[in-house]
């Protein structure tokens, strides 16, 4: 699955679970993105194990949010996410 070349691509840099449980990639933009396995649909095997997430920080992801020019998320702290 490839991001369109008019989204901006931004580097994981840390993650979160949201209220539900699910992961949550935080962007060096200041924004957030699920980073979901929900095979078939989605297939992100490496989001499922400490070392897999750890793995893809740097990896960079398409921000729809940058390209719409959107205010930073909120971000629980996470000790060990550099902030």
């Amino acid at each position: 699955m490839t991001e369109p070349s008019s989204v901006i691509q931004q580097p994981i840099i840390g993650y979160h679970r949201d209220e539900e449980g699910h992961w949550v990639a935080q962007l060096a933009c200041g924004h957030n993105q699920h980073v979901r396995h929900d095979p078939p649909l989605v297939r992100r095997e490496w989001v499922t194990t400490s070392a897999g997430r750890e793995s893809m920080l740097g990896f960079h992801l398409g921000c729809k949010k940058c390209t719409e020019g959107a205010p930073a998320d909120d971000r629980p702290f996470v000790p060990g996410n550099g902030e």
